[in-house]
């Protein structure tokens, strides 16, 4: 019996020590991917530009009907990381790992993922739409000094009221009970302290679009800010 807990005090040691180790160059593999491939950017032909707002704010329509008309390439900080994910990469066993102990993709590993992508399409592309991205200030500073300024912010604006019922008859019509008022009115609640912060870091180069009125006077709106901005 003895020699039975023995040998199984012993397996359970040695299996700790090989995850240990296992997790350890994981996280190293992690840091290398982090640590890579810092050189600014050069935009000054392909610009830069943030899409922000609210969720229910519509910005997901007009970045379709910005593709389409100007050639941007719509890039999102969720599909960037799903797509890592599914690839079996070594850094996609790093983010694995950390998703799996519910923690947050470190900020640096994400922009190194958006570098990648606007690197990947810089010869074919006529610009970036990086959509919903950054969502904190602290985002923003690192996203202008790893990457590349911004070079023009456009902030889909609707009011509080406006977001919620949009969001609420989307969750009715999807049948996502988890998504009542409450949950919503705190998710936006969320959204504004840290955007609000973001936006106060550029007020040169926000531009903002009145989100609440039909499809087609929004992307009116959007021309009249990237019209120039192509043909400069």
């Amino acid at each position: 019996m003895r020699n039975s807990l023995k040998d199984e005090t012993i397996t359970s040691r040695i299996l700790y020590f090989v995850l240990f180790f296992v997790t350890t160059f994981i996280e190293l593999n992690c840091v290398h991917w982090r640590t890579s491939s810092k050189a600014p950017i050069d935009t000054s032909k392909k610009p830069i530009v943030w899409v922000l707002g609210g969720p229910g704010s519509g910005k997901g329509t007009q970045c379709e009907k910005i593709i389409a008309k100007y050639g941007f390439t719509h890039l999102s900080t969720g599909d960037l990381l799903r797509a890592e994910v599914k690839s079996g990469s070594d850094r996609a066993k790093c983010l694995t790992a950390i998703m799996e102990r519910g923690e947050l993709v470190p900020n640096d590993v994400v922009l190194d993922l958006l570098k990648e992508a606007i690197l990947a399409r810089a010869e074919e592309s006529k610009g970036f739409l990086i959509d919903g991205y950054p969502r904190e200030k602290s985002q923003g500073i690192a996203f202008e000094k790893s990457i590349a300024p911004v070079t023009v912010i456009i902030y889909f604006e609707a009011s509080s009221d406006t977001l919620t019922k949009r969001l609420i008859g989307r969750a009715a019509s999807s049948g996502r009970a988890d998504d009542n008022e409450d949950t919503i009115k705190l998710r936006l609640k969320t959204f504004l302290q840290n955007n609000d912060l973001v936006l106060a870091q550029y007020p040169e180069k926000i531009k903002r679009i009145n989100a609440e009125d039909s499809v087609d006077a929004i992307f009116n709106q959007v021309q009249q800010i990237l019209d120039p901005l192509v043909a400069a």
